[in-house]
């Protein structure tokens, strides 16, 4: 018997998800690592390998690539586009930081816009409430870190100060889901890989997996985290729940 969600694919015409827990390896062999991915939350996902765009199919068969200077770092997508934070370097004062922002099909370039309050470097961003939010480094002498929130047009609406403590090179990535932000780091010297707030930014929890090149939700309690495999650069999305000890752990 078919499933609901088989039947409602085929009457839709949209490819169904496969059944959870499963993994998405992304085709191809990339000359930098990964960034970040995102998703439109139905049939692609979009992964950002520092100097190539690339979207794929939930079985990770490249449908569309672009390249790019680098560096393209996390990525989100929203109302059919995919938006890229970018630097021109990172960790250290006056960045060029902006958000490249991209058809969702095609993957072409459609405009840019400046995030200069990411001065450390625009190093990632994920769309909430409709509102973007950006993260980036963070110089060795700092020990909180900053979240800057845009409204559509990019105008600058808040800095969110996150008493985390120092982490290596900032927040490399951000996912808003199940009404929280999951923000990744560089788990090394002792600092946490994750940081947990609520929808205002409160710190909630620190962990020591470390989603640094990508994390989706997918589904309640439920996620997507990138992961380096075989030669440089190859990338895979392995299944994660949330758990109230480790933050995130592998599933299934």
């Amino acid at each position: 018997m078919l499933s609901l969600t088989l039947i409602a694919s085929a009457l839709s015409g949209v490819p169904a998800a496969p059944e959870w827990p499963f993994e998405v390896v992304c085709e191809g062999q990339y000359e930098y690592h990964l960034q970040g991915v995102a998703t439109n939350g139905v049939d692609a996902i979009y992964w950002s390998f520092t100097t190539v765009l690339v979207k794929t199919d939930l079985e990770g068969k490249v449908l569309a690539r672009v390249e790019g200077p680098s560096h393209h770092g996390d990525l989100c997508y929203a109302n059919g586009r995919v938006y890229v934070a970018w630097s021109n370097f990172f960790n250290k004062p006056g960045a060029d930081g902006q958000v490249w922002v991209y058809d969702a099909d095609t993957l072409e370039l459609l405009e840019k816009h400046s995030v200069p309050e990411a001065t450390f470097g625009a190093g990632g961003m994920d769309y909430a409430n409709g509102h973007f939010y950006v993260i980036g480094g963070l110089p060795t002498e700092y020990t909180e870190n900053y979240v800057f929130e845009y409204d559509e047009q990019f105008k600058h609406v808040k800095t969110h100060v996150i008493p985390s403590g120092h982490t290596h090179l900032g927040i490399q990535t951000a996912c808003f889901h199940d009404g929280r932000w999951w923000f990744g780091c560089y788990s090394r010297d002792g600092n946490p890989g994750l940081l947990v707030c609520d929808a205002e930014m409160k710190l909630l929890s620190m962990h020591e997996v470390s989603p640094s090149i990508g994390l989706i939700g997918w589904g309640e309690g439920r996620f997507l985290m990138a992961k380096h495999f075989g030669e440089k650069y190859q990338a895979k999305l392995l299944p994660m729940r949330v758990d109230e000890v480790a933050g995130l752990v592998r599933e299934g």
